[in-house]
């Protein structure tokens, strides 16, 4: 799937919550997208806490589902095309020497 289709289906789950209004209890700002973001990975953490194997991958899914989510929506908000910046840090890492 392309990234400006979950782009597109994420803005109008938060649109549809009302979180892009001023009024907002949950203002959309790049901080607390950020916050939610590194939050939600702790998450995914949780599931590899005690085993080197998650064993409920429906719930490893969802949560990975929610980084993406953030990640999607930090990007865009930032006016920041992640699929180009992916594809930049890919090529600066194959001209990197790993030790």
């Amino acid at each position: 799937m392309e990234l400006k289709t979950l782009e597109a289906a994420m803005h109008a789950f938060v649109e549809n919550k009302g979180w892009y209004r001023e009024d907002s209890p949950r203002p959309q700002l790049p901080k607390n997208l950020a916050i939610s973001l590194v939050l939600e990975a702790s998450e995914v953490l949780e599931h590899f806490q005690w085993d080197d194997n998650s064993t409920d991958k429906a719930a490893l899914a969802s949560e990975l589902a929610d980084v993406m989510l953030y990640l999607l929506q930090l990007a865009s908000v930032s006016q920041i095309d992640l699929g180009q910046a992916v594809m930049d840090k890919l090529d600066k890492n194959y001209k990197r020497t790993w030790e």
